[in-house]
């Protein structure tokens, strides 16, 4: 199970994704109040909510190795996430009047790698099942 390198890119994936719980993505003056401020994923339940979802969804997949087309699924639909929760991001850091992204913002990078990674070795396993029932 955590032997496969698919696994490894998912466990990593879920722990960025639960980093992101605390690490800013943006920090700046937040337009309400103008005070300086840092956009975190536990500010709104907008982000924190796919927040949560993505770090479980990759953590609860790492377990489905035995079934590597709902693997490969899943693998696909947190990728998605991923991509819907940095247009989330994005959309919260028009409520500052200035400011810059953090250097944390990267983790959703190397999430999106991670998963990109994790789903190309499921592809890969499942082409050298496919090629060695063919050769029995």
């Amino acid at each position: 199970m955590i032997q496969r390198i698919q696994s490894v890119w998912l466990f990593v994936a879920s722990i960025f994704a639960f980093l992101l719980l605390k690490l800013s993505f943006y920090t700046g003056t937040h337009l309400p109040d103008n005070q300086y401020d840092q956009l975190t994923a536990t500010d709104t339940m907008a982000l924190m909510i796919p927040t949560i979802a993505l770090g479980v969804l990759t953590l609860v997949t790492i377990f489905l190795y035995k079934t590597r087309k709902i693997q490969l699924r899943l693998t696909v639909v947190a990728l998605l996430l991923e991509l819907l929760l940095i247009f989330l991001f994005y959309r919260e850091t028009q409520n500052f009047s200035q400011g810059a992204f953090s250097i944390t913002a990267a983790l959703h990078v190397f999430i999106i790698v991670g998963l990109f990674l994790a789903a190309r070795g499921i592809r890969k396993d499942e082409k050298l099942i496919r090629d060695s029932d063919r050769l029995r």
